[in-house]
């Protein structure tokens, strides 16, 4: 792991060293850790599988404030923005597997990206925590916006958005998102991670229009469109 000064200190560069890890068990502490201190999302997530790198690996795992993390809740200080399973997820990826040079960036990106696809097109939560405070159903969120994945799972669950139930359904997710993170980490730390979630058509024929080189070329991202953008009728403009 290279070395970079700062100051009398001395930051040690990323990636740092991973080992392969129990998914059951790093789900079973994020759940745990979205309760604990009221850490929720974002904390659970990176809490939950730092937790696991702390015994397997030790230093410098022993050293970070996870607690750091607890400012993800809610899609970033409660402002419902990017799920904070997803940001706390995204961060440990990238922590593990991601360099500044931009040809390593790739290894980190596409785990990001296969996550982030899985996430907006899976049935979810698919993680049943030992101790269930309730029994949750499951929804796809179609997005990986809070608002938006907390709002159709409360249409699907009749459930309303502050209510224990929702609250125990993030838990769930929390858990769902730590344990396909670390089914990455370990399929890419043997050598063999393919993304199998690939770009809805959908998705695809709308950045064929809107996307970079594209006759408009007026927005950016990889986010299922539909989730958002569909529920009245659109009219496109003939080009």
């Amino acid at each position: 792991m290279a070395m970079a000064r700062t100051g009398k200190q001395e930051a040690i560069e990323v990636p740092w060293l991973y080992k392969k890890l129990n998914p059951e068990v790093a789900a079973e502490n994020a759940y745990v850790g979205y309760y604990k201190d009221k850490g929720k999302c974002c904390y659970g997530v990176f809490e939950g599988i730092i937790a696991e790198l702390r015994k397997e690996v030790g230093s410098p795992y022993t050293t970070i404030p996870t607690s750091m993390m607890i400012y993800g809740e809610g899609g970033i200080a409660e402002t419902a923005n990017i799920c904070g399973a997803l940001n706390g997820a995204s961060a440990l990826i990238f922590l593990t597997t991601g360099r500044i040079e931009i040809e390593k960036r790739g290894v980190a990106y596409a785990l990001i990206n296969e996550l982030f696809n899985w996430y907006e097109q899976e049935a979810l939560p698919n993680y049943r925590p030992k101790n269930p405070k309730f029994e949750i159903v499951k929804s796809v969120s179609r997005s990986t916006i809070c608002h938006a994945s907390v709002s159709n799972w409360c249409k699907t669950a009749k459930f309303k958005s502050f209510s224990k139930e929702r609250s125990e359904r993030c838990a769930w997710l929390t858990a769902s998102v730590a344990k396909y993170a670390v089914e990455l980490l370990n399929k890419n730390f043997e050598g063999n991670f393919k993304p199998v979630h690939n770009l809805s058509a959908t998705v695809q024929s709308c950045r064929s229009c809107h996307d970079e080189g594209s006759v408009l070329e007026n927005t950016r991202g990889t986010m299922d469109c539909g989730g958002c953008h569909f529920t009245q009728k659109i009219k496109h403009p003939k080009t």
